[in-house]
């Protein structure tokens, strides 16, 4: 029997795990990407871009090709994604499974300051000026215009665009992973004294952490949203194991 798996994704954990499954022939095997990156890295998989209009119109989705599994491997500050992944799960009855690779966490010589948001991170920095990296999303990075007494270096995988109401910002494009050697560069070259991210988990980003240990750097942490209530896997291989498991529990109507 073959089974459809849709792979919510954009992150390396979901292209590896596509490529992965992909590999077998009892599966089709299909990414959805959100669309908000100019030029993607390119997938083992066909893929769909663009969303879906909610969880109703992904549900819609899950009916019409007839998927056997849907797995959420988005980033883990997708949190809208996730929350219309399992209301879509559930009004099909569409087995689901988070893939969402484990937090990091302090280890001795970090100086982390985790914040709910990106207003409590703008707290946190204070009002003395300061030379800040933004290691955030674009998404984010516009609620830092209400501090413009700080130097930003922001860094995205595309421009941001409008770039920010500030006075004083530098803007580097890159994609991970980012090695501890070419941080530290980065980091001194630019004179910085804060850094501002997410708590992404990984192995691609978490080079700027060891760099801010290394220079004594406070880090501004934004916690992760709550994880959604469906079965988890914290990596690729445990993913895969847990996919059979899956779809041989929802045949069996467990």
């Amino acid at each position: 029997m073959t089974h459809r798996i849709l792979i919510l994704g954009g992150t390396t954990e979901a292209r590896q795990l596509a490529g992965r499954l992909a590999a077998r022939n009892d599966l089709v095997v299909t990414l959805s990407l959100a669309g908000r990156t100019r030029e993607p890295a390119a997938q083992p998989v066909p893929v769909r871009s663009g969303g879906f209009g909610g969880a109703e119109g992904l549900a819609a989705y899950l009916r019409g090709e007839g998927i056997s599994l849907l797995i959420d491997a988005t980033h883990p500050y997708a949190a809208r994604i996730s929350a219309n992944a399992v209301r879509a799960a559930a009004m099909t009855g569409v087995p689901i499974l988070r893939l969402d690779r484990e937090a990091w966490r302090p280890a001795e010589g970090d100086r982390w300051l985790t914040v709910t948001d990106a207003d409590d991170a703008l707290r946190a920095l204070g009002e003395v000026p300061r030379r800040v990296f933004l290691a955030l999303g674009r998404q984010e990075v516009a609620a830092f215009q209400h501090a413009p007494q700080h130097f930003y270096l922001i860094r995205s995988v595309d421009p941001i665009e409008p770039p920010l109401a500030v006075p004083d910002a530098v803007y580097v494009l890159g994609r991970g992973p980012f090695e501890e050697a070419g941080e530290l560069k980065l980091l001194k070259a630019h004179r910085i004294d804060a850094i501002v991210c997410k708590n992404s988990g990984g192995t691609a980003s978490y080079g700027k952490l060891l760099a801010a240990r290394r220079l004594d750097i406070p880090v501004v942490m934004l916690r992760r949203p709550d994880e959604p209530a469906v079965p988890k896997a914290e990596s690729v291989e445990t993913a895969l194991a847990l996919v059979d498991h899956v779809l041989a529990s929802a045949k069996r109507g467990e």
